[in-house]
């Protein structure tokens, strides 16, 4: 098995500089609205700086020249600080300059005294987000992990990414000990309302599928909500295709998160996540001699971390519930 720590970088950085200035006093920051009333969506990419596919994707529309039908498009490309200091030599390292800008989305963090780089770009990109009927936030994983669809707790955000169809596995979670994520700030996370956020990670880092996986979600998105013509899909010779899905989906609940003790967790064997393990009772990992084991039969073993840090997620555990 290939070490996801050492996997080749197969994607290029897009050059963003033209998107800098944007049209709304932001930078990085594209909106674009059409006469016909309709929902604010949010594509976000870049949350993280050495997530390419995401940019790739949002740079892809914006080259296409891609408008709406109704509503209001808005392009987002978040932790851009981080992203200028990206090398393929050592990609890890442009995640975040301070800290993770996705374990910032509460009122303590963003009304608080402490100031970061990423804190700083939060508090500037805050009324975006806040003005946001449906976000899209893509993602990558530092595994070879197949695609997935994080839809938070609420029966819209499940409804919306079973709406897509794709990517084949949803699933429905509460976060992470570490800090709330940008689709769980404020209403987007409420039981109540109509504000939905999800989040897709479209695969391994810097895989070239990845990308292919990013700028398919905000079109199948987009046709969903008929924010786009049909039509547009492979009107170019080298336009985007929507590639047909024969694998249904699957729905899974996350019931545990794994939170390391020490710096000395370990798993018993290299996962990559979305394995289903057997049975209950089953060694996964090993913290600091406390043996992790799966609490039920056919538990999925979710997105588990490659680099464990104490009092981070290790792991997350779900059971398939559709």
């Amino acid at each position: 098995m290939t070490d996801p720590l050492f996997a080749p970088v197969e994607l290029s950085p897009p050059d963003i500089a033209p998107y800098r200035r944007g049209n709304t006093g932001i930078d990085h920051v594209t909106s674009l609205s059409a006469v016909e009333p309709g929902p604010h969506v949010v594509l976000n990419a870049l949350v993280h700086g050495n997530e390419l596919g995401g940019a790739i994707a949002l740079d892809a529309l914006l080259r296409m020249g891609l408008r709406p039908r109704r509503g209001r498009l808005t392009f987002v490309f978040a932790n851009t600080a981080a992203y200028a200091t990206f090398d393929r030599q050592n990609p890890y390292a442009s995640r975040y300059l301070d800290e993770d800008f996705n374990r910032l989305w509460s009122p303590d963090h963003l009304d608080g005294r402490r100031d970061s780089v990423e804190l700083r770009r939060a508090r500037v990109l805050r009324p975006v987000y806040e003005s946001a009927d449906l976000l899209l936030d893509l993602h990558s994983m530092t595994a070879d992990t197949a695609p997935l669809t994080l839809c938070g707790r609420t029966t819209r955000g499940r409804d919306l990414a079973l709406g897509l169809g794709y990517p084949a596995w949803v699933v429905a979670d509460g976060g992470h000990a570490g800090g709330k994520r940008l689709i769980d700030y404020g209403s987007f996370a409420e039981a109540e309302g109509s504000r939905t956020a999800i989040l897709v990670e479209c695969g391994q880092h810097w895989r070239t599928e990845t990308a292919t996986v990013a700028l398919e979600s905000c079109l199948r998105l987009l046709l969903g909500l008929e924010m786009i013509d049909p039509d547009m899909i492979g009107r170019a010779a080298n336009g985007p295709r929507l590639r047909p899905r024969t694998d249904p989906q699957r729905v899974v609940e996350v019931t545990d998160a794994v939170t390391a003790a020490s710096e000395r967790f370990r798993f018993t064997a290299p996962f990559v996540g979305m394995e289903v393990i057997g049975r209950a009772g089953t060694v996964i990992g090993w913290d600091d001699g406390r043996a992790i084991l799966t609490p039920y039969d056919d538990c999925v073993l979710i997105m588990p971390a490659r680099r464990v840090k104490s009092g981070q997620t290790a792991v997350r555990l779900g059971r398939i519930v559709g």
